[in-house]
């Protein structure tokens, strides 16, 4: 093979598109060729945006619940710092430093979504605790996704939207290319990161609008329950627009079932009952917001969709699955060293008895770490590790299909179910109490860390597909990234306790952590759990089925805030629109792949003034700047602030319209 320098060209046609029998998807980097990839500057720069944007993913993901999705920042970056050093060609090297870095983000989620529970139970882990399920976690989502990258990324081409890994894509052709594709993502970033910084960090107008803003909704939500609900970010907007109608429309009905059924539902039956109910529960229906009803009894069963969702998808897996199983056995005892010299550089991997000696070595480690450092019984760290393999397993298929439809892993809601299954296992070999919470914990804190690391990687390895990268380098090097986001975020959470702490009048929100802690302590304590609500949710999920009705994307609207939701309807009405409304299929293209471009800078706008926003903030904090009060609070919260949000999110939405008409074929 000769070696290449890249020349500039843009996304195959049937990029986004299902392949017609016998058609195949040529990426931008030709199979036949070799090009810079894995160098001293990918790895240094990938580094480096690991340890920066775990650090920043952290204090963000505690302080306001949201963690960021890092790859986007992370490849508009890479681009950037490649143009300053006038390196030509540099595709290849970007999806390398964009992979390694992204390591960041999941391994950040895996995290402070459980670690922290520790700290508000009073049970505060040591620094080698919370690097070592970051980083054993990490190894498991890397190994366990592997044999199931060419049926995710290949075979499944055009089926799923992947709508982050697209926006990376975009972003880095865009880079590569210039000329009017950078212009228009350019331009489309600017707009879309000043939208959300606009709100966010001034309160010109509010973020979620409501139907509270007027007489009538206030009146609806005060007596029936009812309320809508948008968030008129550009970023989720945007998202809605690479999702597409089929899956936003799927995802919304999920909501608008548990909030425009279930939450009035809960209302009508408990607003006389004149005791709490519910082991969730703080206090009487009948005082209960909308809000609060979805919290403490529909989300409930919003995760026990997501759990059978995945059960359901275990189960439609079981092919891939077995066919990992075989793929190992031929590699390993059958040598078919042929067949692997036959592919082509895009499509090999790690080879599998590598894989499988990986993972074996993984699990004695995980072993000796529970065994030495968390429970101090063989007996309780074989069941540790067993729980861990087991699920961490059988859910990479589930963590990869939630990023695939909605860019948007459930971890939360899985790693709940892993605490409840693992609570049940640990009472039922005799461990309780504080020791029971910490080991559960931590199993959660592993789980978490894999299935996150889990779905983050199939976006790299989408990236990789689509421009041609060697997946095999993708899989190496996305060890030492996640090594390293492991060690920082170790850190950083120790930092962020002594600085803030996580219980108190001004301490860390961590949302996702306070949860888990709720979750846990009543179930190590013998004290009831919602298992009707769970059951309910897998059942809707078991009719889902019947229906024809992903389950998968129906439980995560119901599970996930339906203001974050329905601005997905928006972004794939217009993704419909422009892509159907001419007979002329270059024309409805070009529009399309224009739109693409659009989408893809309000995501990468809104998250990179999102980073900015969370470092303003925590600058302020240390040194009070001021800054905090430029938020016009009262104007954000007031009925004038949504109707002023409402009319942005209009304009916003008409721009995009209008701009995306503007696409014409070249």
């Amino acid at each position: 093979m000769e070696h290449q320098s890249l020349a500039s060209s843009g996304l195959p046609d049937n990029a986004y598109k299902e392949l017609k029998p016998g058609e195949e998807y040529k990426p931008i980097m030709a199979a036949d060729k070799t090009y810079d990839e894995v160098t001293p500057w990918s790895v240094f720069w990938g580094l480096i945006m690991a340890v920066l944007f775990s650090a920043a993913a952290a204090y963000s993901g505690l302080k306001i619940g949201q963690v960021f999705e890092a790859a986007i920042p992370i490849a508009i970056l890479a681009v950037g710092i490649s143009g300053l050093a006038g390196k030509k060609g540099a595709l290849g090297q970007n999806v390398i430093i964009q992979s390694i870095g992204a390591s960041s983000g999941v391994i950040v989620a895996g995290a402070i979504f459980t670690i922290p529970a520790l700290y508000i139970l009073a049970l505060p882990p040591s620094y080698f605790q919370m690097f070592m399920a970051s980083a054993l976690g990490g190894f498991l989502g890397i190994l366990f996704m592997i044999p199931f990258r060419k049926y995710f990324v290949k075979d499944m081409h055009g089926k799923l939207p992947f709508p982050e890994a697209t926006a990376t894509t975009e972003i880095l052709v865009a880079g590569e290319k210039g000329g009017k594709q950078a212009a228009v993502l350019a331009v489309s970033g600017l707009i879309g990161g000043l939208f959300d910084f606009a709100f966010s960090a001034f309160g010109w107008w509010s973020e979620v609008i409501t139907t509270r803003m007027f007489t009538w909704g206030a009146d609806l939500s005060d007596k029936l329950k009812l309320v809508f609900k948008v968030n008129v970010s550009a970023m989720v907007f945007g998202l809605g627009y690479i999702v597409g109608l089929k899956y936003a429309a799927i995802i919304a009905a999920g909501s608008f079932l548990s909030w425009f059924v279930l939450v009035p539902l809960v209302y009508e039956f408990g607003q006389h009952l004149t005791v709490q109910i519910g082991p969730t529960a703080t206090m009487l229906i009948a005082q209960m917001s909308p809000e609060d009803i979805f919290r403490t009894y529909v989300r409930q069963i919003g995760i026990g969709g997501i759990a059978m969702a995945g059960v359901i998808g275990i189960i439609r897996s079981s092919k891939i699955i077995a066919g990992a199983f075989k793929l190992a056995y031929h590699e390993i005892f059958l040598r078919k060293e042929s067949e692997e010299a036959g592919l082509p550089r895009t499509q090999t991997d790690i080879k599998m008895l590598w894989i499988v000696m990986l993972i074996l070595l993984t699990a004695l480690l995980i072993f000796v770490f529970f065994q030495g450092s968390v429970v101090f019984n063989l007996v309780h760290a074989l069941i540790g590790l067993l729980i861990v393999i087991v699920i961490s397993f059988l859910f990479t298929t589930v963590a990869a299909n939630a990023i695939a439809i909605v860019g948007t892993n459930p971890v939360s809601g899985m790693t709940l179910m892993t605490l409840i299954l693992s609570s049940l296992v640990l009472w039922q070999v005799g461990i309780s109490g504080d020791t029971g919470i910490l080991i559960a914990m931590i199993i959660g804190g592993v789980v978490c860390t894999a299935l996150s690391v889990a779905g983050g990687f199939i976006t790299d390895l989408k990236i990789g597909y689509w421009m041609g990268t060697t997946p095999k380098k993708q899989e190496t090097w996305k060890f030492l990234g996640v090594l390293i986001s492991a060690a920082t975020v170790g850190g950083v959470i120790l930092v962020l306790n002594e600085a803030y702490g996580f219980t108190g009048k001004d301490a860390l929100v961590a949302p996702q952590a306070n949860a888990m802690a709720a979750v846990i302590k009543p179930l190590m304590s013998n004290a009831p759990t919602p298992w009707v609500l769970y059951l309910v949710g897998a059942v809707i999920a078991l009719l889902l089925v019947v229906l024809k009705v992903p389950p998968l994307a129906f439980a995560l609207g119901m599970y996930i805030p339906q203001e974050l939701n329905t601005p997905l309807l928006f972004g794939g009405f217009i993704a419909w629109l422009v892509s159907s409304r001419k007979k002329d299929e270059k024309l409805n293209n070009a529009r399309f792949q224009r739109g693409m471009l659009i989408a893809s800078g309000f995501i990468a706008g809104g998250a990179l003034m999102g980073v900015f926003n969370a470092f303003l903030k925590f600058m302020d904090q240390q040194w009070a700047f001021g800054y905090v009060d430029w938020f016009n609070t009262h104007w954000a919260e007031s009925a004038n602030g949504e109707i002023t949000g409402l009319a942005m999110f209009a304009l916003l939405f008409a721009y995009a319209l209008w701009d995306t008409m503007r696409g014409k074929p070249e």
